[in-house]
């Protein structure tokens, strides 16, 4: 199994964090992924509150993904594992929330996942950067305070 784990701090309250996580079409605002395929994603709600079971597909460049969300805990987690994924198998993540005393948010993203021996080389040290920009963008883009709908 191999791992990433993001830690990131932002002024923004949970709740701002929170509101951009559930809404998958908010993903490509402040991710580094280019788009929600909604075409292959089901079980979407329309008001950005995906709940458990949700398959949220993204596009980044010309591969697609999808990932099924599987425990939510209002304003403190978010899990999910790889609905389709051509590179990694065996895939779960989780993100969980924690205030700050200061009335920010601690942002901890990590996930283990199997992948094959041709992509051992190359995608770990990929995806341990491209989830910290993940990461990253999620606490700017909430510091800003955008509304995404």
């Amino acid at each position: 199994m191999y791992t990433y784990d993001v830690t990131v701090t932002t002024s923004a309250s949970p709740d701002s964090v929170w509101k951009l996580l559930v809404d998958a079409a908010s993903w490509p605002l402040w991710s580094k992924v280019d788009s929600l395929d909604t075409g292959r994603s089901t079980g979407l709600d329309p008001g950005g509150d995906d709940s458990v079971g949700a398959v949220r597909a993204f596009r980044t460049g010309r591969r697609v993904t999808g990932e099924r969300l599987t425990e939510k805990v209002e304003q403190r987690l978010l899990a999910y594992e790889d609905a389709f994924n051509p590179s990694m198998r065996n895939y779960h993540a989780r993100i969980e929330l924690e205030p700050t005393s200061d009335s920010g948010t601690v942002i901890h993203w990590y996930g283990e996942y199997e992948t094959s021996w041709a992509l051992r080389w190359i995608l770990p040290r990929y995806l341990r950067k491209f989830m910290r920009g993940m990461a990253e963008g999620l606490a700017r883009f909430a510091e800003e305070g955008k509304p995404t709908r």
